[in-house]
């Protein structure tokens, strides 16, 4: 496990506090520029977009000292945006940093351009693993990247409580590929919480489970995003709780919400261990368990293994049913990994002096 040069690091950073800063509601689209247009003898400022036709939108006398503060601050932000283009680019040049695969990245950066993020919602899965090796500073091998859809949680009494909402979820879709549309929910079919385009790369909407097993199979009413349903899912509360902030290398850089490392690392044990036994199940139940363990070596190596502990310890004090779902997806790993990752965590936790009933050599195969 590599770490990234400091330099890198300090690259990173900057271009995660820039598209942080960048990242506020504007009026205008920086695809587009202000123009000043002679009219009767004085100017005024438009405002020009040419695609996916060129288009003109009028903004203000070009006098008006108020609207020249904006224009000016636009051209700020449109200097940078090229300027943040250039350190993604050289993450992903010199650095060896992963980008997303183009059309998930378009994705992602829709909605949050749309307000996701802003409305406390959370990347999930494999787009939200493909932020970390820049977040930690460790590379991270890009065969555990691979992805065909995207994955959006939020926390159903957030939604609920913001009042605000995305614009329909739709029209953000359809914008990036006409041929999106509505998966109708398999038990209810008058809610929406996955959508697909001609391609089949999928959009899903998450929610945490925080009921009993009824709730599991039914869509989950989700005000804030723009006519789409969540699916309710068991131990998601864990995995989206007290989310980081970071960027994808996309573009110039797309401002993000992911679930922590360590948070993500457990999880991933824990879902690898419910995944069906069928061959769809078993690939997703490999590259689970895959991710789960670059991440311990990789917060490991990052000398970030006590916020790795703290978490363990607290799914693994979270019951009889977690300390079993965790003990089941160490037991996935090949004996070199699970032997790595137990490792890690048994001196992350007498790091921080715990000690958890149960985990010991149990975990291990049996011979």
């Amino acid at each position: 496990m590599k770490s990234i040069d400091i330099a890198y690091r300090t690259l990173f950073a900057e271009l995660v506090q820039r598209s942080l800063d960048a990242s506020f509601q504007t009026d205008f689209s920086t695809a587009g520029n202000f123009v000043r247009v002679p009219v009767k003898g004085r100017d005024y400022w438009y405002f020009e977009e040419t695609r996916p036709k060129t288009t003109r939108r009028y903004v203000g006398p070009a006098d008006d000292p108020e609207i020249a503060k904006r224009v000016a601050a636009f051209r700020e932000i449109k200097s940078d945006l090229k300027s943040r283009r250039k350190l993604v680019s050289t993450l992903v040049r010199e650095a060896g940093l992963m980008e997303p695969e183009k059309f998930t990245g378009d994705i992602v950066e829709a909605l949050g351009k749309a307000g996701f993020f802003r409305l406390r919602g959370v990347l999930v899965g494999t787009v939200a693993f493909q932020a970390y090796a820049g977040y930690l500073g460790v590379r991270l091998p890009g065969v555990a990247l691979q992805t065909g859809d995207a994955d959006f949680a939020q926390f159903h009494s957030v939604s609920v409580e913001v009042g605000d909402s995305l614009p329909p979820i739709m029209d953000v879709l359809r914008d990036i590929d006409p041929s999106f549309r509505e998966i109708p929910h398999r038990t209810d079919a008058n809610r929406t919480t996955q959508f697909e385009n001609a391609s089949r790369y999928k959009v899903e909407f998450l929610t945490p489970n925080r009921g009993g097993d009824d709730y599991a199979d039914h869509a989950s009413a989700m005000p804030s995003l723009g006519g789409a349903s969540a699916q309710p899912l068991r131990f998601l509360d864990f995995l989206i709780r007290e989310p980081v902030r970071t960027v994808l290398l996309h573009r110039s850089g797309v401002p993000v919400l992911v679930p922590s490392p360590e948070r993500y690392a457990v999880h991933k044990l824990i879902v690898a261990s419910l995944r069906q036994a069928n061959a769809n199940g078993a690939a997703k139940r490999e590259k689970d368990v895959l991710q789960a363990s670059l991440l311990v070596e990789a917060m490991a190596a990052a000398r970030r293994q006590d916020d790795l502990a703290v978490v363990f310890s607290e799914a693994w004090n979270r019951g009889a049913s977690w300390r079993d779902a965790i003990q089941r997806g160490l037991r996935l790993l090949d004996p070199d990994r699970q032997d790595t990752v137990e490792t890690i965590v048994r001196r992350a936790l007498s790091d921080i002096g715990e000690e958890l009933d149960g985990f010991t050599d149990a975990t291990r195969r049996a011979g």
